[in-house]
């Protein structure tokens, strides 16, 4: 399957990282709120780590991993 290349005015410019920030952002929120949700304790070291990732594909990642951590640091296995 061919990468997703956007194409849009304003492409590879502020606007795009914006965009890309914003989805970061609320990648790691969902990850918090699923892991308060299911009762998962959370450290501020953790928490903080989280909410630093810019990384769409380890965001992508930790999410999957919260779904079924019994410990927030599990989110971070192989790393």
């Amino acid at each position: 399957m061919a990468a997703y290349t956007p194409n849009f005015p304003g492409s590879n410019s502020i606007v795009e990282e914006s965009w890309l920030d914003g989805r970061a952002k609320g990648k790691a929120e969902g990850i918090l709120r699923i892991l308060e949700v299911r009762g998962v304790e959370t450290s501020d070291a953790v928490r903080d780590r989280v909410t630093a990732c810019t990384d769409l594909d380890v965001l992508g990642t930790w999410l999957d991993r919260s779904l079924s951590a019994t410990r927030a640091e599990e989110l971070f296995a192989e790393e």
